[in-house]
Order: C-alpha cells, then structure tokens, then sequence
C-alpha cells in the first residue's frame, strides 16, 4: 500500500488513519531490532541526508541507525561541516544537495519553517527533525508510540504535559497529534513558561496547579526547561521550580495507580524530575521512548520513501 504523503513537516497534515499507519509500521519493523543481524535491504540504494544545523543526540542517532537498519546510504552534513557558515545560503545549500540527486533531507535548524523551506526546493522528501520553537513531529510520533504500546487505545486518554510549555518545539507536535487521536490534554506550568495566548496550543486545560491535576493524568509528560532559549529570570530559581513543578517521590500518592511518565530528553536530575521518578521501574518509560525512537524512523522512513511499495 502507498503511503499518500511525501514529506514529515507538521504532524496537523496527517490524520489519525496516517498515524495510526505510523505506528503499527513500527511496530511491524521492531522485530528487526530484535534479531541479532539489525539490517535489512528494504531501502538498499537510496539515499538520505542528515541536515543537522543544530545539537542533537537522540534524534540525530536514531535517525542514523534507521538509515544503517534499513540500507539507506546516509550522508551526515550540517553545523561548522556546511558552507553556510562561510555565507552560503540555506536554498543554495539545498540546491547543492539536489545535485546528488539525493531521495530525503532530515533537517533540524534554530529557525521555525526551515523545513518548510527546504521541501519548496527540493524534488525529495523532507523531515522535520526539531525546527526552533515549532514542531517535532518524529518526537511525536515515538510518544504517541510508547503510550499505546502502554494504553493500548488514546480515546479519552488524560495526558498532562508539565513545564516549559511555551518554548517547547515537542508540544508543537505533541499537542495536536494527541488531539487528532482523541486524547484530552492538559498543559501545566508557571505563566512566565507559557505562550502569551495559550489557547493557541490547543490543550483543552490550561493551570498553573500541578497538584490539583495531577491526580487525573494517566500520562505525565514532563519537559525539559529549554534555558537555551530562555530570556531573562522567568522564575526565581531552579530549586522553587523543582518545588511547584517537579515530579517527585513526594508526590507519587497523587499519581493513578497505573499512570506513566514521560520525558523527550535529555532529563534535568533535579529539576522537573527526582531521580526516584526519573528511575521509577513501573512508572517511568524514559527509555522505551529512546528505543521507540529508532522503531518509529525507521517507520518514516519506509512509508515516505515508498517501502510499502
């Protein structure tokens, strides 16, 4: 069966058919990360470029290892390695890469619409990998993957996303892919770390009362504070955050018996988490996220570049 989209840019272009799609695919094609030979020629031949203009670990190496897992011949590009630091255009960049006669850009840029840009340029397939404050979709998606491998249905999921809700590229995926699923959503944070109109988020509840709510979660979703983006002293010091929003040992009585905790990483010890929570063996999914991360690219992979073909 074709997959009917060609590029990953904003996870509200995909209905809950598409991903729905994305995640059994990934389901289907974990079994390869449990052989002892992880590699498969699915996608032998064809060709992916890592645009990373911005840090990465998680992404960058799971999508790396989706490429190697599935056959793609990968070319790493990006940061102080490309001509833009010597002036060079993203657009000329782009038609550069063109002249490979490449099949797919995964690109993760400071600047929100990168992306976008980019797929007005180029004849392949472009994924968004994390660009400035605006959407995350893979991240998205491996969420949306480690909670249903736990919940197993999303209808009339109560999810609470709890931080810096206002700088957060995750939510701007999160959000709505949880929306389009059929999930209520409640966002939690001070007022200084939430957008000016957080209406425009889309979560059906907004508050700044973590204790109030947390009760109803059967997800908690704890975000980073993203202090490479921050300006000025949005609160009055780590340790008051931790107090009022942080996920702590103190605070599990609170939690519904079979809830789980969720973070995008890399995890701020300390901060929004203890290491009671952060470690918790039946809570916490931290790390099945990472592992989702692989099985969830390299489903991307294989529907945008026509695998299912």
């Amino acid at each position: 069966m074709a997959f009917e989209h060609k590029h990953l840019i904003d996870i509200n272009e995909y209905s809950d058919t598409d991903i729905m799609t994305i995640l059994e695919t990934a389901k289907t094609l974990s079994e390869i990360n449990q052989r002892k030979i992880k590699k498969v020629p699915t996608l032998k031949g064809l060709t992916v470029v890592n645009m990373f203009n911005e840090p990465s670990t998680r992404t960058r190496s799971s999508f790396e290892l989706a490429e190697k897992r599935l056959s793609c011949d990968s070319l790493n590009f990006g940061g102080s390695s490309t001509s833009s630091v010597k002036g060079e255009s993203l657009i000329d960049t782009v038609e550069t890469l063109n002249a490979y006669k490449i099949d797919m850009i995964i690109v993760r840029d400071k600047h929100a619409g990168a992306p976008r840009i980019i797929s007005e340029h180029t004849p392949a397939s472009v994924v968004d990998a994390g660009d400035g404050k605006h959407q995350h979709p893979t991240q998205a998606l491996l969420d949306l993957y480690t909670i249903w491998e736990h919940k197993h249905d999303f209808n009339g999921l109560k999810v609470g996303i709890v931080g810096d809700i206002g700088h957060s590229r995750v939510c701007g995926s999160l959000i709505p892919a949880l929306k389009i699923m059929g999930a209520e959503v409640t966002v939690v944070g001070p007022a200084t770390l939430m957008p000016a109109c957080p209406e425009v988020l889309g979560a059906d509840h907004v508050t700044p009362y973590l204790d109030d709510v947390l009760p109803e979660f059967d997800v908690v979703y704890m975000l980073r504070i993203q202090r490479e983006r921050l300006e000025g002293a949005p609160f009055p010091s780590l340790r008051e955050y931790h107090e009022l929003f942080g996920l702590t040992k103190k605070r599990e009585h609170l939690m519904r018996p079979d809830a789980i905790v969720c973070h995008p990483g890399p995890i701020n010890r300390g901060v929004e988490f203890d290491s009671y929570m952060a470690d918790h063996p039946e809570r916490s999914v931290i790390l099945e996220q990472v592992y989702a991360g692989i099985c969830v690219r390299m489903a991307v992979l294989y529907l945008l570049l026509g695998g299912a073909e």
